[in-house]
């Protein structure tokens, strides 16, 4: 079964910065769009970045452009979102997810997802 494992979160004071990481088991990792979504209480799941399969390609919610830096490494099956200058307002659970085909922007553009992982920014 494909599984997706998010870490990294935590608790971390405004202007401070976290790694996390989804390591990925059986799926071919390399051939996948990776993304990265957040969901706040009360909050719809929202986009933040994604990355295509190689890795050259990036994108990016302009609510964290210029802050956050999505990477993968192949030979790892793992993708990475270095978190930077966090602001109480990137308080959510973060969810890793491998998309379908070319689409990266919405949910239902990926079909598998890790359980999350919480990260709390305080003021």
């Amino acid at each position: 079964q494909v599984q997706l494992v998010e870490s990294g979160g935590g608790l971390v004071q405004a202007g401070g910065s976290l790694r996390l990481s989804c390591v990925v088991s059986r799926l071919t990792f390399a051939t996948r769009r990776m993304g990265w979504f957040r969901q706040a209480p009360g909050k719809e799941r929202e986009f933040v970045s994604a990355i295509g399969s190689s890795g050259s390609t990036t994108y990016y919610a302009d609510s964290v452009k210029g802050r956050f830096t999505i990477s993968r490494d192949n030979a790892k099956n793992t993708v990475y979102l270095q978190m930077s200058r966090l602001k109480p307002e990137d308080t959510a659970v973060y969810y890793c997810a491998a998309a379908k085909l070319w689409a990266y922007s919405a949910p239902q553009d990926y079909d598998y997802w890790g359980q999350g992982t919480q990260v709390t920014v305080s003021s």
